[in-house]
């Protein structure tokens, strides 16, 4: 078996000194995808990548985005950005060969700002789903993590109707993301937790939402259509997401 964990850190150096690496060694993970790390490799406190084969992605500007992708086994290729031609400037897309896998961190940028966000959210969206349709009609066994920045149903979202015209529930938003699986993908979580309210992967700061679990669901674990019937559970590491980032840890475990 193969577990695969997806985290969006909100800062990878912040979370290592916020019980990262407990919440990593709970949940023990063969291929640990990670998203906003926000730093540079070189950054890093010694140490604190032993024992893994890291692939990085860092945003070109400080501070911000970027993708990594940590194994405990050998990372045998690796590819940023959609296409060779893409800049990715801000460190959105790490693809990576490892564990027999194909997998992809995937950060996809937040519209929640305004105007001029939503319209740069829109046009990754725009380009990314055709690519992701590409993946999944490739017929390899391909699994997309990451943050998505968009709830897919109102059982995705604390107070749905309340939510109804913010960016990352707004209706062609979660059409799109309809459409997404539609072009072959497998929401892992969903398919495991069956229907109801959440599970929940982010919660705000404020409100003491994160205590009364008021959150949203746009962290994903994407299985491609030679890859999801070997999906054995999934699910989501509320803990994680209380005292080290704004979003949990989310895991899938993969059968040979």
């Amino acid at each position: 078996m193969t577990r695969v964990v997806s985290w969006n850190v909100n800062g990878l150096r912040s979370a290592l000194s916020k019980s990262l690496h407990a919440h990593i060694a709970a949940l023990q993970p063969d291929v640990l995808l990670l998203q906003e790390v926000r730093s540079f490799p070189e950054q890093l406190p010694p140490g604190a990548t032993d024992g893994w084969n890291v692939a990085w992605h860092p945003a070109k500007k400080a501070g911000y985005a970027g993708t990594a992708v940590w194994s405990r086994h050998p990372i045998t290729s690796t590819t940023r950005g959609l296409d060779p031609l893409d800049d990715d400037a801000d460190g959105r897309v790490l693809q990576a060969a490892t564990a027999g896998l194909n997998v992809a961190s995937i950060y996809l940028p937040s519209g929640a700002s305004g105007p001029e966000k939503q319209a740069n959210k829109e046009a990754w969206m725009a380009r990314f789903l055709p690519w992701a349709a590409a993946r999944a009609a490739e017929g390899l066994p391909v699994l997309l993590g990451g943050d998505l920045n968009i709830a897919h149903t109102p059982q995705d979202i604390w107070n749905a109707k309340g939510n109804a015209k913010n960016s990352g529930f707004l209706p062609h938003e979660r059409a799109w993301f309809g459409d997404l699986l539609h072009a072959g993908w497998t929401d892992t979580l969903r398919r495991a937790a069956g229907p109801g309210q959440g599970p929940y992967s982010w919660w705000s700061n404020r409100g003491n939402a994160r205590a009364l679990d008021r959150g949203w669901r746009i962290d994903y674990l994407l299985a491609s259509p030679n890859l999801a019937h070997r999906v054995r559970a999934a699910g989501v590491h509320r803990q994680g997401g209380l005292d080290t980032s704004d979003h949990a840890p989310i895991w899938v475990d993969i059968d040979p």
